[in-house]
């Protein structure tokens, strides 16, 4: 890889992780699938090359570890979010007490026999 070449991928690639981030911030989960192959393929080639510029490197690596960051909170957000729908779906389907006897009872949502009973 030439000096132009091997210039030409890490500006690509620092552009790149500039937009990947901007994706991560705003929640663009398309535009992130979209970044997946270009990123893995231009990192591969600056690791099928051995580098002389270690300063660009070790900022190129704090870009990358930064939006690994960023990824595994938007992560850690999505699969938050779907145990509450998770939860919010059973809650939906029962409604669940305890009666006299300290028991969990379930009872189904729906149901036309079901009434309350108001006493003064």
């Amino acid at each position: 890889m030439t000096d132009k070449i091997r210039k030409a991928t890490t500006d690509e690639l620092n552009d790149l992780l500039d937009e990947e981030r901007e994706a991560l911030l705003q929640g663009d989960l398309e535009k992130l699938a979209g970044l997946l192959v270009p990123k893995e393929t231009l990192i591969e080639a600056l690791n099928a090359e051995a580098q002389t510029d270690l300063p660009l490197m070790q900022m190129l690596d704090g870009k990358v570890k930064r939006n690994q960051l960023l990824l595994n909170g938007a992560l850690d957000g999505i699969r938050t979010v779907s145990q509450r729908m998770a939860r919010l779906r059973e809650v939906k389907g029962a409604l669940e007490t305890y009666g006299a006897d300290g028991k969990r009872h379930n009872l189904p949502a729906g149901t036309t026999d079901c009434s309350v009973e108001r006493r003064a």
